[in-house]
């Protein structure tokens, strides 16, 4: 089974940036698809980026899009979530997650079976 390991996040003023990185080890071939989903207190774990590591096909929210890039390095075995215009809704525990296929659309949680630990992102006003 595929671990991965997220990393990047802190705390950053309105209108900042952050990397987040999400780290494969063990059976990455299984990885297919690499989503991104950010989960607020009292709110439901939301997708807000995919890529499919074959082809580079990427999705993104409404919430995110234009302001986030999902991106992939298949050297580091590392996909990347450059966040940049952070708006205060940003804040969130930030999670990584594989799946060996997926729909098009919006990433759905339960169709991911390998979870990172997350990463805690805060935006202040």
């Amino acid at each position: 089974q595929v671990q991965l390991a997220e990393s990047g996040g802190g705390s950053v003023q309105a209108g900042g940036s952050l990397r987040l990185s999400c780290r494969l080890s063990g059976d990455t071939y299984s990885s297919n698809c690499i989503g991104w989903f950010r989960q607020a207190p009292g709110k439901e774990r939301e997708g807000v980026a995919l890529i499919y590591i074959g082809t580079r096909s990427t999705y993104y929210s409404d919430s995110v899009k234009d302001r986030f890039t999902i991106s992939q390095d298949n050297t580091e075995n590392t996909v990347y979530l450059q966040m940049n215009g952070l708006k205060p809704e940003d804040t969130a525990m930030y999670y990584c997650a594989s799946a060996p296929v997926v729909a098009g659309g919006p990433p759905i949680p339960d169709d991911f079976d390998s979870w990172g630990q997350g990463t805690q992102v805060t935006v202040s006003s």
